[in-house]
């Protein structure tokens, strides 16, 4: 059990030590503090933590005098630290030691430095622990709380500013800077600390001092890398971006790549010039000021460029992962460079694009192999013929006339050609810039299509022409159309991008050029027909689908629209029926673009026809949808329409709520709203697709189509009319009175504005009530046909009644049978009187359907109406019925 009365003991000692009446006790004192010391070996209780730390600051104060307090203060700290006396006495010869004390040596298992009674001790005693970690630094009960409490205090800080005091002391800075990487590798609390006391700039600017060990670079790098892990990035590269950081690197960079050898060098090499890399990131930072980036240039085009300059005369490559690991970083680095225009010019001195066009051939025409010299292995060079082609797509960019000079062109062109060869080439896939391509070249064609993509879209006349010349139209259609017919159903994104930027790219080259989209020609409408025909369920797939369909669309815009013989071969090809799908299914952010392509494809004289012929799945036609899309559109932007889709507000006609919510200026300031809705929405392209295809005889059209039809009929009348709305509210906001004239001009637009939109209105109103008498006399009908149907009801009912009656009812057949000869006898005599022929009698089959009489008592003026009736095969069991049985086939007068 723990002796808890010597807590008692502490305060005697303090009293001891601090009474002026005992301060002179030496031996006393000793003799005190060695006995409180043996009694608390396991350690002090936390709230013993302020007696202890007031113990051994008079302990500390009073060694100069008493060199007796030395052992005293070892022994005290072996117990916070848990270590033999003898070994706190050897540290305690560096001022900075004790701070270092228990992050050095972890402590044993079996042993507590500090302990608590309480659960709550820890709260309760962490100020007072906070400020005895300020003063000696120790290992406190638990790592979370020594964490904890180590960002509380001040000890990071404390260490940065210590660096300015040990400049000729190797052993002191070893320590501090092994206390700021264990500081800085714990918290991102204590890296703010660090960075605050400004600890990334003094310690890269000492990092080169004189070091035997060579430790004092390595925990340098080490402590910079922690700080630009988990501190403020920002503020690391900002403190590392003065020149004194810079030529640091530099000087740190050059010697580890000229005079290291071991491994460990090699790797310290490498970590330097990550650091640098991301420092490169600054724009502020002093590369190429400080000449850094004057001599990187050579290592970037070693070894595929012979130089004499006298940093890589001698400079020989292992070929080992560290190199091939700095070829990459150096290669990254350039990218970062370049966006720094000044190192353009050290790019065109030192050849940087020659380097990277040799680094990217493929394997046969590359140099690699030749003579028996060591070179990169096959991985290495595939990774970094990737890594060239990223770096290629960013700066080649930013340096036309050393790509022309290069042939650009034909060198991607020709590694083009590669990728589409079907061959045994076998394709890693490890680097950073190989997924999707392993086992092929697909990585190869993506990074080089990215490539040639940076580089047309461009716009350089020069560079277009000649890829155009060398034939890159049909070559890349004839590689999209062999990825479409080699891949799967299941697509990568890998393939879908090629995809998307080979049609970019021809996109680009045929946009104002007629020459080109004839060279695009009928291969080209067959890859868009086939791209139209994808299912747009794929669109949300998320792989990239909808760049596909987006780019196909644009390819139809820019390499078929304008050339009447491409056009006429895509409408042959259904290709205005596709783009009609397409606006009917596609999302509502691509639906202006499928119109925009659909209206300049309208300039041709055949394709209203095609567009009036096209129906959908459901059999609606092309105005009915585009009048659908209008009245979405206007629903979408708060448009005021009445129940039934006509002009709600004669003086608004066509105004949107963005327009009414948006604060008016004054046309100097921003552009016109009204003018601005023109390009925002669809109304306008539908407008002018209506233009091409007339207002009249409309295929598909409801009532409602014709009411939102007689809106867009006046859609520019009524957008003149907004327009000239505007200035006269510009005008008054300006305080400018037009002239007599020109008030009276703008009054009388504002009113024939008015007097169209009445007009319009009282059009749809009509329209609206023909209908309305056109339903009233269809449902008239309707229910004169159910009227009669049930007419016809009734007759077949009676005549099968009084069929049945006369079947079962002997006497009624019999006197039916006699009135039938009294009006044939009367027929008879009628015949006779007239000198008419008279015909025996016919049996024939049918029934009665309605008898109307004209005059009243004579059959012979009565009209029957018979239904045709199919005359049955005879069964073989009964036989036919003869003229002797006249009673069955005899007919029924109803009245």
């Amino acid at each position: 059990m723990l002796d808890l009365s010597k807590h008692l003991e502490i305060n005697k000692v303090l009293s001891l030590l601090e009474d002026p009446l005992t301060a002179s006790l030496k031996e006393r004192h000793l003799f005190m503090l060695k006995k409180l010391l043996k009694r608390c070996q396991r350690g002090f209780l936390l709230r013993e933590v302020s007696g202890v730390a007031r113990i051994l600051n008079t302990c500390a104060q009073r060694v100069k005098d008493v060199p007796e307090y030395v052992s005293v203060l070892c022994d005290a700290l072996a117990i916070c630290r848990q270590e033999t006396p003898a070994a706190v006495t050897e540290s305690l010869n560096s001022r900075f030691a004790v701070a270092t004390l228990c992050f050095t040596v972890p402590c044993p298992p079996f042993r507590l430095p500090f302990l608590k009674e309480r659960a709550s001790d820890e709260l309760t005693y962490a100020q007072d622990v906070k400020e005895f970690l300020c003063q000696i630094g120790l290992q406190p009960t638990s790592p979370g709380y020594k964490l904890q409490l180590l960002e509380l205090s001040d000890l990071a800080q404390t260490m940065v500013l210590s660096m300015a005091v040990l400049e000729n002391r190797t052993a002191e800075r070893l320590q501090v800077l092994q206390t700021l990487q264990i500081l800085s590798r714990s918290s991102n609390v204590n890296c703010a600390a660090i960075l605050k006391a400004q600890g990334a700039e003094t310690i890269c600017i000492h990092m080169n001092e004189p070091d035997s060990s060579g430790k004092v670079l390595l925990r340098s790098s080490e402590i910079l890398w922690n700080l630009l892990e988990s501190g403020c990035r920002a503020e690391v590269t900002s403190q590392l971006s003065s020149m004194e950081c810079i030529v640091a690197l530099k000087e740190a960079f050059i010697h580890q790549l000229l005079h290291g050898f071991r491994n460990y060098d090699l790797q310290l090499r490498n970590d330097i010039l990550v650091i640098t890399t991301l420092i490169a990131e600054n724009p502020k930072c002093p590369l190429i000021e400080s000449l850094f980036a004057k001599q990187l240039i050579p290592f970037v085009t070693f070894p595929e460029l012979k130089s004499h300059n006298p940093l890589v005369r001698n400079l020989k490559l292992s070929y080992s992962d560290e190199d091939f690991e700095m070829k990459r970083l150096l290669l990254n680095l350039v990218v970062f460079m370049s966006k720094d225009l000044s190192a353009l010019q050290l790019f065109k001195e030192g050849r940087v694009l020659l380097a990277l066009f040799t680094l990217v051939k493929p394997p046969g025409l590359s140099p690699e192999g030749q003579g028996g010299t060591r070179h990169w292995s096959c991985t290495q060079q595939q990774d970094l013929q990737l890594q060239a082609l990223a770096t290629l797509a960013a700066v080649a960019p930013l340096m036309l006339d050393d790509y022309m000079s290069c042939q650009g062109n034909t060198c991607l062109l020709l590694l083009l050609e590669w990728c589409a060869e079907q061959d045994a080439y076998f394709g890693h896939g490890h680097s950073l810039h190989g997924p999707g391509g392993r086992g092929s070249k697909k990585a190869q064609m993506r990074y080089c299509v990215r490539v040639l993509r940076s580089m047309a879209s461009l716009g350089n006349e020069a560079i277009n022409q000649d890829l155009s010349d060398q034939g890159i139209i049909s070559q890349l259609l004839g590689i999209l159309m062999q990825m479409e017919e080699g891949s799967s159903n299941e697509e990568d994104t890998v393939t879908l991008e090629i995809k998307s930027d080979i049609q970019l790219i021809l996109s680009v080259l045929c946009e104002n050029d007629l020459h080109r989209k004839e060279l695009f020609g009928s291969e080209g409408v067959e890859m868009a027909v086939h791209f139209l025909r994808m299912s747009t369920e794929k669109f949300y797939s998320g792989l990239g689908h909808n760049k596909v369909i987006l780019l196909t669309v644009d390819c139809v815009w820019s390499c078929i629209v304008g050339c009447y013989t491409t056009e006429d071969y895509f409408l042959a090809k259904e290709g205005a029926f596709l783009l009609l799908n397409l606006l009917k299914s596609c999302p509502r952010c691509m639906q202006s673009v499928v119109l925009a392509t659909v209206l300049d494809l309208c300039d041709n004289p055949k394709t209203p026809s095609y567009i009036l012929t096209w129906r959908d799945d459901e059999g609606q036609t092309a105005p009915h949808l585009l009048l659908h899309l209008w009245r979405t559109e206007e629903a979408e932007l708060g448009v005021r329409r009445d129940a039934r889709g006509g002009i709600a507000d004669t003086k608004k006609p066509l105004l949107s709520r963005y327009q009414e919510d948006s604060e008016f200026s004054s046309l100097a300031n921003s552009p016109s709203a009204a003018v601005l809705d023109l390009s925002e929405n669809l109304r306008a392209k539908i407008y002018s697709i209506f233009c091409k295809l007339g207002f009249l005889n409309l295929p598909g059209l409801s009532t409602g189509d014709y009411v939102t039809l007689s809106i867009v009929k006046r859609y520019l009348d009524f957008k003149v009319g907004e327009v000239w709305g505007e200035v006269m509210r510009e005008l008054a906001l300006d305080g400018v009175r037009p002239v007599s004239p020109d008030a009276e001009a703008l009054e009388t637009i504002s009113k024939v504005t008015e007097d169209t939109a009445r007009r319009v209105e009282a059009e749809q109103t009509s329209i609206l009530e023909h209908r309305e008498k056109e339903d009233i006399g269809e449902e008239k009908l309707m229910y004169t046909e159910i009227r009669s149907h049930r007419k016809q009801q009734d007759l077949v009912a009676k005549s099968t009644q009084s069929y049945i009656s006369k079947t079962s009812d002997y006497k009624i057949l019999k006197e039916a049978k006699l009135q039938r000869e009294k009006s044939f006898e009367s027929t008879r005599s009628k015949l006779k009187a007239a000198g008419g022929t008279l015909h025996s009698a016919e049996n024939f089959y049918g029934r009665v359907l309605t008898l109307e009489e004209q005059t009243a008592g004579t059959l012979a003026d009565t009209e029957m109406t018979l239904e045709r009736v199919p005359i049955r095969g005879l069964s073989l069991e009964e036989p036919p019925p003869t003229a002797q049985d006249p009673e069955y086939f005899s007919t029924v007068s109803v009245k």
